[in-house]
């Protein structure tokens, strides 16, 4: 997988799961897991930045506020047994 095709946190963690594989397999040369090491620490900094440039929804901050766990609060709140968090996340870059 191309690096330009991999956007998202999910197309980094296909693609670490796609190196894991690779490297675990006895065909690999120990050049190849390196280089694929390399690319695999790479990704995992990308996937820390996006990480860090996720926003919370006003409504996810205050539940992570409150005292209460996110699924009693979203029960009290919602009337259903549902969690919340992830509902609403954007990232800061794709509000630009």
């Amino acid at each position: 997988m191309a690096d330009t095709t991999i956007e998202t946190f999910d197309d980094i963690t296909d693609r670490l799961d796609e190196i894991v594989a690779a490297v675990r397999s006895k065909d690999t040369s120990l050049e190849r897991s390196l280089d694929l090491f390399d690319e695999a620490i790479k990704l995992g900094s990308r996937a820390v930045d996006m990480v860090d440039q996720f926003d919370l929804s006003p409504r996810e901050a205050d539940l992570l506020d409150s005292d209460q766990p996110v699924s009693s609060a979203a029960s009290a709140e919602d009337g259903q047994a549902k969690g919340v968090i992830g509902e609403g996340i954007q990232s800061s870059s794709a509000k630009a």
